[in-house]
């Protein structure tokens, strides 16, 4: 399966809660990520965080599927088209 370039969006809606186990996945999928910045959301206590990956869509679908597992955590992604033709 061919790696793509795409992103991951997530938003921890409580950071002091889910922050730790958040790193935790990412530093798993380290090797696919090629940025990863944060932002946090003070008023709220949450916090952004947005990836930029080369991954398989497996790969993708792995992390996105654990990050999503956690009960307070929003999570999106999309992988560009494969070649830039599909």
């Amino acid at each position: 399966m061919d790696k793509r370039v795409g992103f991951v969006g997530i938003i921890i809606h409580d950071r002091k809660q889910w922050a730790e186990e958040v790193n935790k996945i990412l530093s798993e999928f380290g090797e696919t990520i090629v940025v990863r910045t944060g932002v946090p959301h003070v008023r709220d206590k949450s916090s952004v965080i947005m990836l930029v990956v080369d991954a398989t869509s497996d790969q993708v679908g792995s992390l996105t599927g654990k990050l999503g597992a956690l009960p307070g955590v929003s999570v999106k992604s999309m992988l560009g088209k494969q070649n830039g033709i599909d």
